[in-house]
């Protein structure tokens, strides 16, 4: 079985993250699968809404450190960055659902979505300068806006972890309900979305996005930039290697 699977229907295309024993942790082909993806629902009339979900326990437990440390240099043909790039660009409407674990891009990726909801159990972390990184997917950028510039800099400086409580009062996500009831509230808010007319609502999401774009596609890429330096530090190297003995 894949570790994405697709489904559409009612003009929603739902990408669920299937990748249980590895905690949804990303591969380069879940990267490609997921670009794939939402290239194909980009042009695809039919699709009017994108689904993001993982399980009913865990959205994405971050990069696989393993798999991603074998990719490469981070550039245009790197599955990562194609998929960062993809997402800050896609034009239809994007919906998460998120329960149990959210680290890494499992919440960078969240600040491109449109709508957010999380389970009760959601916990999210952003432990880049942990494993001595700098942010990544424009959440330099795009985490300030949201939640103001001194809560971006404890979780993104510190690395602190937060629950789904928390993200509500940031504004990460729209509403929380039990994780039993999650995946079917996002489904029911995808649809609504869908039954909208499609051109009225992705005009209003470029509205929306317009004062950011073009700082955003800068920012991910000057992230990118220092997310190689530092990757190829000593002190980065070891503490992903202490990463790998815990």
């Amino acid at each position: 079985m894949s570790d994405i699977t697709q489904h559409c229907e009612n003009g929603v295309l739902q990408l669920s993250l299937n990748r249980p024993q590895k905690k949804n942790a990303l591969s380069q082909q879940m990267y490609r699968q997921l670009t794939a993806a939402l290239q194909q629902a980009e042009h695809d009339a039919a699709v009017k809404v994108v689904l993001l979900q993982g399980s009913s326990d865990c959205f994405s437990a971050g990069n696989d450190l393993q798999d991603f440390l074998g990719a490469g240099e981070l550039n245009s043909q790197h599955p990562t960055v194609q998929f960062l790039y993809q997402l800050a660009q896609f034009s239809k409407p994007l919906v998460a659902a998120v329960a149990g674990l959210a680290i890494g891009i499992g919440t960078t990726a969240l600040l491109h979505c449109d709508l957010v909801y999380a389970a009760d159990n959601a916990r999210f972390q952003l432990p880049f300068t942990q494993l001595g990184l700098c942010p990544e997917a424009g959440s330099s950028v795009l985490l300030p806006n949201v939640m103001g510039y001194q809560r971006a800099a404890q979780y993104l400086l510190l690395g602190e972890a937060f629950g789904a409580a928390e993200a509500l009062q940031l504004g990460l996500v729209n509403q929380i309900v039990s994780a039993p009831e999650l995946l079917a509230l996002a489904q029911q808010k995808a649809l609504k979305l869908a039954s909208l007319p499609p051109d009225a609502v992705q005009s209003s999401k470029a509205l929306l996005k317009r004062q950011h774009k073009t700082l955003t596609l800068e920012t991910i890429a000057a992230e990118l930039v220092q997310f190689q330096r530092l990757l190829n530090s000593p002190e980065c190297q070891t503490r992903i290697a202490a990463f790998f003995q815990r």
